[in-house]
C-alpha cells in the first residue's frame, strides 16, 4: 500500500521546496562543526518542527545514517496491533516516496513473538513520520522499517530489543535504530527540566531498565519511553558502549511561555 502523510502542513511544511529549506536551517551541529559519527542508534523528538526541529536537526547533523534504518515511535492513537510493524509498501512524503525494507521487517517479525505486521497502527500516527524528512534529506535513497509501540513491561521490551538486534545481525548490514520520543508534557519549565534530567541521566548511562523505572516512579510523561527503552536494549546488544545528549530544549524556548511546556531531547548512541 501507499501510506499518505498524516501530518504534512501541520508538523512540517508540505511542499518539497519549503521542507528542504526548513530542514537545511536546522541540520547543524549544536556545538560548531562536527564530523558525522558512526552510531548504533539515536533518539529524536517528534513535535512540530517549529518547536522540536532544532533538537532533531542537531542529532541528525552528527549521525551517520545507514542505507536502511528502523524507526520506532509510540502509538498515540491506540489503533492497530500493540507492537505493529508495517512490513511492506511505500510512504509518500514531500521529499519523495520512501520504501519499506521487507527483508528487514520480516526478519524482525520472525524473531519476535511480540512484533506483528499491521498497517492500521501507522495510518494516523505521526511519531515515525516526523523523523522521515530529516532522514531523507541526509540519505535520499534510504529504506526503512516503521514500528509503533504500545505500553509494555521491561521483560517485553527486553525480548523485543534483543530480537531486533538478532534481526540486524541476520540482515548482514549496519542498520541505525531511531527512537522517536518527546519528553515531559505540559508542565512548567522548571518541573519539565527537573524530570527530564532524571530520564536523560538513565539514557546517558545506557540503563534501559533504569529509564523505564525512573519514568514510571517519577510520573514523567515521556511518550516514547518504550521505543527508547527497546532502542537502548538493542543498541547495547549490538555493541553500544556510550550514549550522549546532543541537544535539549522545551517548547517554552520558542513560545516564551514557560508555564506549560513540552521537553525535547536528542541523543546519539555509539
Amino acid at each position: 500500500m501507499i501510506r499518505q502523510p498524516a501530518v504534512a502542513n501541520q508538523f512540517y511544511p508540505g511542499r518539497e521546496a519549503d521542507l528542504k529549506k526548513d530542514i537545511s536551517s536546522r541540520i547543524k551541529p549544536a556545538t560548531g562543526e562536527q564530523k558525522k559519527e558512526k552510531v548504533f542508534a539515536l533518539v529524536s523528538p517528534h513535535a512540530g518542527y517549529m518547536y522540536s526541529g532544532n533538537v532533531a536537526g542537531a542529532v541528525y547533523a552528527v549521525a551517520d545514517i545507514t542505507k536502511e534504518v528502523i524507526v520506532m515511535g509510540p502509538n498515540h492513537h491506540g489503533l492497530g496491533a500493540p507492537f505493529a510493524v508495517m512490513a511492506q509498501g511505500v510512504w509518500r512524503m514531500p521529499l519523495g516516496d520512501i520504501s519499506i525494507n521487507e527483508k528487514l521487517a520480516n526478519l524482525m517479525i520472525e524473531e519476535s513473538r511480540w512484533l506483528s505486521a499491521d498497517d492500521q497502527a501507522h495510518i494516523q500516527e505521526h511519531s515515525v513520520e516526523v523523523q522521515l524528512p530529516f532522514i531523507q534529506y541526509i540519505k535520499p535513497d534510504v529504506e526503512f522499517v516503521p514500528i509503533v509501540l504500545g505500553r509494555a513491561d521491561f521483560k517485553t521490551c527486553e525480548e523485543i530489543g534483543t530480537a531486533i538486534a538478532r534481526s540486524i545481525r541476520k540482515f548482514g548490514r549496519p542498520v541505525v535504530i531511531i527512537a522517536s520520543t518527546d519528553m515531559t508534557h505540559y508542565e512548567s519549565q522548571e518541573s519539565a527540566k527537573q524530570k527530564d534530567q532524571l530520564a536523560i541521566e538513565r539514557v546517558c548511562a545506557l540503563d534501559p531498565s533504569g529509564l523505564l523505572e525512573t519514568v514510571e516512579e517519577n510520573n514523567i510523561s515521556m511518550c516514547g519511553v518504550i521505543p527508547t527503552t527497546i532502542t537502548l536494549i538493542a543498541a547495547k546488544e549490538l555493541g553500544a558502549t556510550t550514549a550522549n545528549l546532543v541537544a535539549y530544549a522545551t517548547s517554552g524556548d520558542v513560545s516564551g511561555d514557560y508555564s506549560y511546556v513540552v521537553g525535547y531531547a536528542g541523543f546519539i548512541i555509539q
